[in-house]
């Protein structure tokens, strides 16, 4: 992501804020401010909207199966790779019922006036993949499972996709053969193309950003502001409860280190992450601070940090529950428990499978969106302050990662002439 590109994100932002919000206070109801929006303003956000939208199954697909393809053979690597699929797992989820209870508790999004509420949901209809959530539970999880991996990828049904995703990624693990080598590298170049695109279109989030948030100024006044205020302040309270009472917690009772120690140790990869929002570029220093300040076991270090960094998103997957949870009570669409569910399920799956890089988890919250009947313009909200929450949850990966790794080590063998602390 270019340096400046935050800034300018954040002046999008603002200037769409400013401009929709003064546009509603003195030309309300004017014909032609309404003309303005409805054929110029709105049109080109829902453009950087579905320039988002295209790049999500191909992202998906390719992440999701790489992160469960760099397991390896799970056989081979028998209690490794186990302890860290189960202590992923576990702590993403965690990180989710986290999310999604301070959003319940709170509820950030909640307290626009009705009509203007019923206006902002209008057209905000539930999609037939989404319908999943209020089926029985045996209904449910048949068709969790596809039965055309196409047909699911074209209709959108995403829980589908994801499950085909993790399917492909055991297949390439398991299968130890040259053409499959040839797959998993074919999938690395999808991912790679994808991500390159997604920069690309990331470069015109200035613009689109400020489109979008001016529509909804122009349509909402102030009532944003307040809004938005309220949204980041349960991101972060969610970040924090995970970063020091959850990560304290594992690192203690499961990682036998004393928290004060593991805060102290890994503040050089916690700075780096947060200054780069990036869990794959901050990768050589959490490398460097799990073998010199941690002292832990650089096979199993190396394997949990590497995998980690794609595959171990904890507040990746905690922004994205409460982000689709504020933005439907923002809209006023009401979510079934069913729905809830399943959206923390895809949250979780999402912080396995979202790449480790600045914004990587936009398109699969864009995808959510789309999935529950939430208007998808609403990540325009979002948008101007991500960087600045992308930093946090980046922070609260690599920390995460880490403590992974003191989870994982603990029993196993030390590297000669290394001292555990």
């Amino acid at each position: 992501m270019p340096e400046r590109l935050p800034f300018q994100m954040l002046a999008g932002l603002l200037g769409g804020l400013l401009l929709g919000t003064i546009a509603h206070a003195l030309f309300a109801g004017s014909p032609a401010v309404d003309a303005l929006v409805r054929y110029a303003v709105e049109p080109a956000g829902q453009i950087f909207l579905r320039l988002l939208f295209v790049l999500v199954i191909p992202l998906i697909l390719a992440a999701l199966a790489l992160s469960i393809a760099d397991l390896g053979d799970l056989r081979r690597l028998g209690r490794i790779g186990l302890k860290t699929l189960a202590y992923t797992v576990a702590v993403s989820t965690i990180a989710v019922a986290i999310g999604v209870g301070l959003v319940n508790a709170l509820e950030p999004g909640v307290g626009l006036d009705p009509e203007l509420r019923a206006r902002l949901g209008e057209g905000a209809k539930l999609p037939a993949a989404a319908s999943a959530a209020g089926r029985s539970g045996v209904d449910f999880l048949i068709n969790l499972v596809p039965s055309n991996a196409v047909k699911a990828m074209a209709e959108g049904d995403m829980l589908a996709v994801m499950v085909f995703a993790i399917l492909l990624g055991l297949g390439i693990a398991s299968t130890r053969t040259e053409p499959a080598r040839r797959l998993e590298d074919a999938l690395r170049g999808l991912q790679d193309v994808t991500m390159q695109l997604l920069g690309l279109v990331i470069r015109l989030a200035p613009l689109g950003v400020a489109c979008l948030v001016f529509t909804l100024a122009w349509r909402l006044g102030l009532d944003v502001f307040v809004k938005l205020a309220a949204y980041v302040g349960v991101v972060l309270a969610g970040l924090a409860l995970q970063q020091f009472v959850v990560y304290s917690a594992s690192v203690a009772w499961l990682g036998g280190m004393s928290p004060l120690h593991f805060f102290r140790a890994t503040r050089a990869a916690t700075v780096t992450a947060f200054s780069t929002a990036s869990s794959n570029a901050t990768l050589p220093t959490a490398l460097w601070v799990a073998e010199h300040e941690l002292h832990l076991p650089q096979h199993v270090s190396r394997f949990v940090l590497t995998l980690g960094s794609t595959a171990n998103q904890n507040g990746t997957a905690l922004f994205e529950g409460v982000t689709v949870l504020f933005l439907a009570q923002f809209y006023g669409v009401d979510l079934t428990l069913g729905q809830q569910l399943t959206t923390a399920f895809i949250c979780v799956l999402g912080g396995i499978g979202t790449a480790g890089v600045p914004a990587g988890s936009l398109p699969v919250i864009a995808m959510i969106l789309g999935m529950i009947g939430v208007p998808v313009e609403g990540i325009g909200i979002v948008l101007g302050v991500d960087r600045f929450l992308d930093m946090c949850r980046t922070a609260v990966n690599v920390t995460g990662d880490l403590a992974a790794a003191v989870v994982v080590s603990r029993g196993e063998p030390e590297d000669p002439g290394a001292t555990r602390a």
